[in-house]
This record gives structure tokens, C-alpha cells and sequence, in this order.
């Protein structure tokens, strides 16, 4: 299901033996738009922001605002200190895949690394997988949303808005669309970009560039603020630019299995 980040944040995330905190914000990364990880705030830990992964995740109740994860809040505790205040380095990355046990999601062919979706990755990674992937390992490209919220939009042909929001598959753990506020432009009204039409996002310059032209998004479908995404209204987004839907790509690759729930 398709739903808006901001619902996210609040959740609260519970271990199998306890509360573990609530979610602050989300670490997507910019190739794949797949969410790496939830950033979630503890009061046990005096306040300490920690890292949980959605390979950990096991079921999300959205009317509970709830989050269940197969952790203890021992294991948590010990889990690498990171400081979540600032980028989350490659490095960073493979001391807790290497704590948790968890496979490097940038060592397979896939979004998660040998699945499309965290629920269908079922083992731990070998000894001589972790080694290889520390030796192939190149820079990391998480980027947390709340820093990304209010980069400008840059088209093939001019500025157009700022990054409004994201709306995120809480099946596949991904970033499915990025909302974009055009008040500047054309008064009210909001459209949705897929990241597949992104080209790139520069810290430098706070943009976010889309292989799409200033008419082509001007006219697109318009979006409503918390509204439910059908799938009509994606056939209708996705007809509109010309391009094909992300469920076409990935349906041959889907896995059965799913860590997140009803």
C-alpha cells in the first residue's frame, strides 16, 4: 500500500520484549529510492536515535500507529552507535549489517540486495560475503527525508517547485513517488514524479533534477494531500509522462513473502 512518509513518523516501533521508541524520520538511498532505514528516537537509551532496518520488520498496524520488529532491546542497545545527525558512511553500513547479520543490500542484483523486498530475504549473509562486499564497498548514497524536504525541482527546462514529501510502499520499502509543490508557479496545486524520472539529487545545490519538462509536470494529474493512491490514478500519472509503471519492472522479480503486514 501506498501511503505518505509523514504518517510514519510517530510510529511507535515494538521489540519482542518491549518499546523500543518512535520513528523520527526515514534514510532512503538515491539510486535505488528503496528506504534503507527508520531512524527511530529511544527514551530508554536516554534520548540516544538508533537505526533499525526493514529486514528486522515483521508487521505494521497503521491504525495502532505501530511497528514490530524481531529485535530485542538488548540487541538494539549494543548495536553500533551511529550518529544519525549526520550521513551514514558505507563504512557505518557494514559494521551493523555485520552486527545484525543482515545481507548488504548493495552486493545483489536487486533492490535488496538477493530479493526485491526485505521479506523475501530469508538468510544471513557468509563470512566471505560480508568480507567481499567490505572490499568492494564504494560510498554510500542515504540521504535522510527531512533533509531532502524543500529541495527545489529542477525540469529540462527550468526550476518548478520544491520536494514536498514522499510516498512510500510500505511492502517493498520504497520510495514510490516524490510530491512536488509547484505554489510558486501554478497556485494549489501539487503532482507526483516518480524517482525512475529523476536524473540526480545534489547536495551542493539542495536540486532535485527530473528528465521531465516544465509543461509535462504542470499537466500531469494533480494530487491531493493525503488522499488514497489508486491504481487508476498511477495508470492515469504514469500514461500521462509516457513512461512505464514500476509494477511491470519489478512483477517478474516479486517475491510472496512479506515482512510488513495489513
Amino acid at each position: 500500500m501506498l501511503r505518505n512518509a509523514t504518517q510514519l513518523e510517530g510510529f511507535v516501533v515494538q521489540a519482542t520484549d518491549g518499546d523500543l521508541g518512535t520513528v523520527y524520520q526515514l534514510y532512503f538511498d538515491d539510486e535505488t529510492w528503496a528506504i534503507r532505514y527508520l531512524t527511530v528516537t529511544t527514551g530508554w537509551l536516554g534520548g540516544r536515535r538508533v537505526l533499525i532496518s526493514p529486514f528486522s520488520v515483521i508487521h505494521m498496524d497503521w491504525r495502532a500507529k505501530r511497528l514490530d520488529v524481531a529485535l530485542t532491546k538488548e540487541q538494539v542497545k549494543n548495536s553500533p552507535n551511529i550518529d544519525t545527525d549526520k550521513p551514514v558512511s558505507r563504512q557505518h553500513e557494514i559494521a551493523y549489517i555485520g552486527y545484525y547479520g543482515y545481507p548488504a543490500y548493495w552486493g545483489g542484483p536487486y533492490m535488496w540486495g538477493p530479493a526485491s523486498y526485505p521479506g523475501g530475504v530469508m538468510t544471513a549473509p557468509s563470512d566471505a560475503s560480508v568480507d567481499r562486499v567490505l572490499s568492494d564497498s564504494t560510498d554510500s548514497h542515504l540521504r535522510s527525508t527531512k533533509a531532502v524536504t524543500g529541495y527545489h525541482i529542477e525540469a529540462t527546462n527550468g526550476e518548478l517547485g520544491h520536494l514536498d514529501g514522499f510516498i512510500v510502499d510500505d511492502h517493498a520499502w520504497a520510495i514510490r513517488y516524490i510530491e512536488v509543490a509547484t505554489k510558486n508557479w501554478w497556485p494549489g496545486k501539487k503532482v507526483l514524479v516518480s524517482p525512475a524520472w529523476i536524473q540526480r539529487v545534489s547536495w551542493d545545490d539542495s536540486k532535485v533534477y527530473v528528465a521531465l519538462s516544465r509543461e509535462a509536470i504542470q499537466s500531469a494529474p494533480e494530487f491531493v494531500d493525503f488522499t488514497p493512491i489508486t491504481r487508476e490514478y498511477e495508470n492515469r500519472l504514469h500514461a500521462h509522462y509516457g513512461r512505464p509503471p514500476y509494477w511491470l519492472r519489478e512483477a517478474e522479480h516479486e517475491s510472496p513473502l512479506s515482512l510488513t503486514g495489513v
